[in-house]
């Protein structure tokens, strides 16, 4: 599979497929692997592509803070070394964030959006939900965050067996886990822990989401898609943060995929394929093309 130059660092992609380019994002501690149980499900006149995020999976490590703004930019940069625009983006978790952002600053070159467990709006720590609350405010903490993401390297060996239903097999552990094998390694996912928008602060993640929160609002002329899942305490959107999606995001539809946990990809793969390939049909995002059927 392709890597690409990207400014200073590269950036590894999968790439299938022919059509209108539906790009999708991974979040923390994850990388383009966790699509890999969706792609394959994706309707005919679709080129999917999926990213690497900066600093993780196969990607380059150029060094810096892996900052929410260092991932965006990396990112704008590599859709304009592809040439990428009139997409659909797909994100999860701060995947979903970053398709947000991407598309409230580039008004006009995206058609659509699906996202699922993502970061929607600034909380404070009493919204925050009480099962991973108390992680953290540890994670958030200075001394503590480091010791647990880049010494004990916890979202590798403890928080992502936590954040699944469907139990990872030692082979797809040893992909999120080859990226990290230093505690240099492992900043991006401490950063990204860190850059949750809590009780106003980091303030430049916090003014990033309140930006993106005023597009999703103002859009339309833009279908977006959220899928929605049960049977976790793990889960960050339940049925408070779908209502306010129904109520604050225009051109919404919602979807419920079944049982899953936070890396929902993980366990319903054929599912929400099926979900974003139904919206693809009735929003007629290939332009009238049948989008129905299964690679």
């Amino acid at each position: 599979m392709p890597t690409i130059d990207v400014l200073d660092s590269t950036m590894y992609f999968e790439d299938q497929g022919e059509g209108v380019p539906f790009v999708f994002l991974h979040g923390n501690p994850t990388s383009s692997h966790l699509w890999r149980n969706v792609l394959p499900w994706m309707a005919e006149g679709i080129r999917v592509l999926a990213p690497d995020l900066i600093g993780m999976g196969r990607s380059g490590k150029p060094g810096g803070e892996y900052r929410f703004a260092d991932h965006a930019r990396y990112l704008d940069a590599w859709f304009d070394a592809l040439g990428l625009d009139d997409v659909v983006l797909v994100g999860q978790d701060w995947g979903g964030a970053l398709a947000f952002d991407h598309a409230a600053r580039h008004p006009g070159r995206v058609r659509g959006i699906a996202f699922m467990e993502t970061i929607l709006r600034p909380m404070t720590w009493a919204e925050y939900p009480e099962s991973s609350r108390a992680r953290f405010q540890a994670l958030k903490t200075p001394g503590v965050g480091e010791r647990l993401v880049l010494q004990e390297n916890v979202f590798i060996e403890d928080s992502i067996h936590k954040t699944v239903l469907n139990p990872l097999t030692e082979a797809d552990h040893a992909v999120y886990a080859a990226p990290y094998p230093t505690p240099e390694s492992r900043l991006p996912m401490l950063q990204w822990a860190r850059s949750m928008p809590l009780e106003g602060e980091p303030a430049d993640v916090v003014a990033r989401v309140e930006a993106y929160d005023a597009w999703l609002a103002g859009t339309p002329d833009v279908p977006k898609l959220l899928l929605t899942f049960d049977g976790s305490p793990a889960l960050m959107i339940g049925p408070e943060l779908t209502a306010w999606c129904e109520e604050n995001i225009a051109a919404l539809e919602t979807e419920y995929c079944g049982r899953a946990a936070h890396l929902a990809p993980e366990d319903r793969g054929e599912e929400i394929a099926a979900a974003v390939n139904a919206w693809v049909v009735r929003q007629r995002l290939l332009g009238g093309a049948d989008g129905s059927a299964g690679r």
